[in-house]
């Protein structure tokens, strides 16, 4: 966890070469237990069902089973249904974000962060929006990557990394991207970025599968945290 090191410039001194720094969305901007998210899971069951015509039980297994093969369920479907990613992607992300609140922790630690911020997500730039502005971080961020301009391919392909590289102009090698899921930093780290697992706060589980927990300890993952504002506050203190 961040802070566990006793010589904080030690355990900070990989950041130096750090111009680019790029954020996961969900589960990683705001706090696990607000279940934002589990808003999202629930919509993509609803749709599963109605659009497959199968029972609720049924649509959870098949979203499951598409997020863990495909990256995200939305890929499985248009893979194996044929499915149009329009009406998908409007109506999973159609809820209520009242739950987030403004983290001016957070707003302050971006603030001092030198370079650039940039936001990859698999959900829609309209979610990515909404989050930030309730956050009320919106102001520190470049740009958003959003699974539209991923050509709805899904971290973790590798494609969608060298496309939002490519994009933004970003060198690798000195960038650092932040997750809350483990298999989605096995690329950035293979590019040369350093990787941080951003995790639930004393690691309590909160509507997580367990396969989306692993992967903690893996070669891939550089630092873990579960305070992602006084992480970030760590590394403005040695730079």
């Amino acid at each position: 966890m961040a802070g566990t090191m006793t010589d904080a410039s030690t355990e900070f001194a990989d950041f130096a070469r750090v111009e680019t720094w790029v954020f996961d969305l969900d589960n990683t901007l705001y706090p696990h237990h607000l279940n934002l998210w589990h808003q999202v899971d629930e919509r993509i069951r609803e749709y599963v069902a109605d659009y497959l015509k199968v029972a609720r039980e049924d649509a959870f297994r098949i979203q499951k089973d598409y997020y863990k093969r495909y990256g995200t369920t939305m890929r499985g479907m248009m893979a194996e249904h044929g499915m149009k990613p329009d009406e998908f992607l409007d109506h999973v992300h159609r809820i209520d974000h009242s739950p987030l609140t403004p983290n001016p922790a957070l707003g302050a630690a971006l603030e001092r962060l030198p370079g650039r911020k940039l936001i990859l997500t698999n959900g829609t730039r309209r979610h990515a929006d909404a989050v930030m502005r309730r956050l009320e971080i919106h102001q520190h961020f470049e740009d958003v990557f959003d699974i539209v301009a991923a050509e709805l391919e899904p971290k973790p392909l590798a494609q969608t990394y060298d496309r939002f590289l490519a994009l933004h102009g970003v060198d690798p090698r000195k960038a650092a991207m932040f997750e809350d899921l483990a298999r989605n930093l096995a690329v950035p780290h293979s590019l040369g970025m350093i990787t941080v697992l951003v995790v639930p706060e004393k690691t309590r589980e909160v509507f997580r599968e367990g396969w989306e927990l692993e992967g903690r300890g893996a070669a891939h993952v550089d630092h873990v945290t579960d305070d992602l504002a006084g992480f970030l506050e760590g590394i403005v203190a040695v730079r």
